[in-house]
Order: structure tokens, then sequence, then C-alpha cells
């Protein structure tokens, strides 16, 4: 599966495309590939990390369940420097705050899909990305969301 790696102040991240679509975005990897189509999420994931991108304009596939695609669309229609709880999308979906967060857990298209714009009831959770909550909040300071204006 091709891939390609971009730098960015939140550490490099390896985009994977499969068949026209990004299918995965991760920690992971030192992908070279320069498909049209890496290129493009390259230049908008640059965009974004020097703060000139707030909504990302690519092919997305989202495997696994119906539940983990509606998640996906769900974080996909935050808006960038906001912010949603677990519940909210719960209630949306007519599901459990722990379903949805196991779904964002598995997001496999992170930062791109905004599972960092998604908070538990009481504030700060975890983030599925490497550097966990840190980087969670290092995406949250960068789109200048709710609390996380420094």
């Amino acid at each position: 599966m091709p891939s390609l790696t971009v730098p960015t102040q939140f550490g490099p991240l390896t985009l994977w495309e499969d068949d026209g679509s990004i299918v995965r975005v991760d920690w992971e990897g030192a992908g070279l590939d320069q498909t049209p189509l890496l290129r493009e999420a390259a230049d908008q994931l640059r965009a974004y990390d020097a703060g000139g991108l707030e909504v990302f304009d690519l092919p997305l596939r989202v495997g696994g369940s119906d539940f983990q695609r509606a998640v996906c669309s769900q974080m996909s229609a935050i808006p960038f420097g906001e912010t949603v709880t677990y519940g909210d999308i719960a209630k949306a979906l007519k599901q459990s705050p722990q379903a949805v967060g196991s779904a964002c857990g598995g997001n496999p298209v992170p930062v791109i899909i905004p599972c960092h714009r998604v908070m538990g009831a009481k504030g700060l959770t975890g983030f599925s990305g490497k550097g966990g909550v840190e980087t969670k909040v290092a995406l949250l300071r960068h789109e200048r969301a709710g609390g996380f204006l420094i």
C-alpha cells in the first residue's frame, strides 16, 4: 500500500493510500511514495500544520462496522477549533458514550478525521495516537480549541 511520511509539529505522520482514498494516518512508517493523492494529502497536512488549513478535502475510506463509519462521520463534522463530548456523539447515534469512545480510539485516519476534538464529560480524555494525551492537547492548542489557548 503506498504511503508518504510528512514531518509535522505533532511528529512524523504517515499517510496511507488504497484504491484512490486515504485509509490510514499513523505515527509509524517512513513512506516515500509520490502518488498524486499522497502528494495532495501531504500538502493539505502541511497547510494544517502551518495554520493555513482548517478543513481537509480528501477522499477517505473508513473500514470496519457501520457504527465505526458513523462515529467517524460525526467526528468529521466537528468544526476546527471546537470540541464535543463522547456523550454528544452517543446521543446523536443512540449509542453509549463508551461505545463511541471505543470507535474514536479505532479511528484509522486521526488528525484528518479529528478524534482529538472529542472530549469526555468531565474534560480531557485519552488519545490513541503516538504521545497520547499530550499529542491531543497539542492538536487542540494548535486549533485554539476551548480551554487550550496556550
